[in-house]
């Protein structure tokens, strides 16, 4: 939840303080727009892609500390956002570029960050507050600056404390589009695919168009009528942010489509969706994944990839075994290998999978591209699915 004070007058040199729910305190000074926000205290450990980041919808309402030291060095262009406007409600850094550098920078993040309200502050010691994330978890914090960081402290706490939590937040409809668009598909069409916006960024539906399809982006509300309407060869359930107990629309329209056999991908938000589709709960990590740095084992091939999260909750499902659900047997596919938490699911009787990640690469590796091809695999096979060998028979 923002509060910023959009245009204000202010400089780098007004005093900022940051705020935890524990009562913790960093001063620093203003960075963006001056005023004042609240939200979710989480970190982010990419050393690029900090203009990725910031438009990025799963990051609604939370205020990210980017444990890379120096921001701000390739400015901001028109080319690299990943959606149309910055969605996080404020911004940490420790040593903000002085002067951004790169042949296609049109102007500095510090203006971007004040042009859009988003408050922030720099010279924060942010591998001291990241280790307290750590070690606390994320939790709820405020962000002062100007004339608001001269408040007292303990009346600043106290608001920080009344602001709303992310757990049991509903806020995918918040960050979707309202109204449907299609993008093309690049060369021969070959597949048309209905991808529900929970949160998506720009270079998803770019991905499948690469392969061919025909994306027809469809709000957070969508219906059963609204599919029927595409006749999609495939659905996709795409990322976004809030707490997945909540998302109680998208589960039944996924239900639907587990019912009649369309192919189906899930990222991030989406993997969490057919989690509980499948009747598996979700919970609320101490601190999250975020970053283009996580590793992560597709156990269908025992490859390691590195790749791009973002995302404080994961489904709880067994790791060790295949189960039984509504739709035929599912088991986890991906896991993370530092704290070995469910990143991937899929169903061995119906063409259905899921990842925790974005394989889009924006930022990050292109190192899970491949779990596009698998998509089109599966709409190019209709309701045969590419490989229904549980993992433990593979194995033996």
């Amino acid at each position: 939840m923002t509060t910023s004070a959009r245009g204000a007058t202010g400089t780098t040199a007004d005093p900022a303080l940051l705020v935890l729910e524990d009562g913790r305190t960093f001063r620093g000074r203003a960075y963006g727009a001056v005023g004042e926000t609240f939200g979710e205290a989480v970190f982010s450990t990419g050393m690029t892609g900090y203009q990725e980041t910031l438009t990025d919808p799963s990051y609604h309402r939370q205020v990210v500390v980017m444990t890379a030291p120096h921001i701000g060095n390739t400015g901001v262009n028109d080319e690299d956002p990943e959606s149309g406007r910055i969605w996080v409600a404020g911004y940490v850094v420790r040593d903000p570029a002085r002067t951004p550098s790169n042949w296609r920078s049109t102007r500095s993040l510090d203006e971007e960050l004040r042009d859009q309200g988003i408050v922030g502050i720099s010279g924060v010691d942010t591998r001291a507050l990241t280790r307290h994330l750590r070690e606390r978890g994320a939790m709820r914090v405020g962000i002062f600056s100007g004339a608001a960081a001269a408040t007292e402290e303990a009346a600043l706490l106290a608001r920080v404390r009344e602001a709303p939590a992310m757990q049991g937040a509903d806020l995918c409809g918040e960050v979707a589009t309202q109204e449907p668009y299609v993008v093309p598909a690049r060369g021969e069409k070959r597949f048309t695919v209905a991808a529900i916006d929970l949160g998506i960024k720009g270079m998803t539906p770019h991905r499948m168009a690469e392969r061919g399809i025909e994306v027809h982006v469809l709000p957070a509300t969508a219906t059963a009528r609204d599919l029927d309407a595409v006749d999609p060869d495939g659905v996709f359930f795409s990322n976004g942010p809030g707490d997945p107990a909540t998302a109680d629309q998208p589960v039944e329209l996924m239900r639907g489509v587990l019912e009649r056999g369309t192919p189906l991908f899930g990222i991030c938000f989406g993997n969490q969706i057919l989690g509980r589709a499948l009747g598996f709960g979700t919970f609320k990590l101490k601190y999250g994944h975020r970053g283009i740095n996580q590793p992560v084992q597709d156990r269908t091939t025992g490859k390691v990839e590195v790749t791009a999260h973002n995302h404080g909750f994961a489904v709880d499902a067994p790791t060790d075994r295949v189960s039984d659900t509504p739709y035929g047997r599912a088991e986890v596919s991906h896991v993370c290998l530092n704290d070995g938490v469910v990143e991937g699911l899929r169903l061995l009787d119906k063409p259905a999978f899921s990842v925790q990640y974005h394989p889009e690469a924006a930022a990050g590796p292109h190192d899970a591209a491949y779990l596009f091809d698998r998509f089109v695999e599966l709409m190019r096979d209709g309701n045969t699915q590419h490989d229904a060998t549980p993992l433990e028979d593979q194995r033996a």
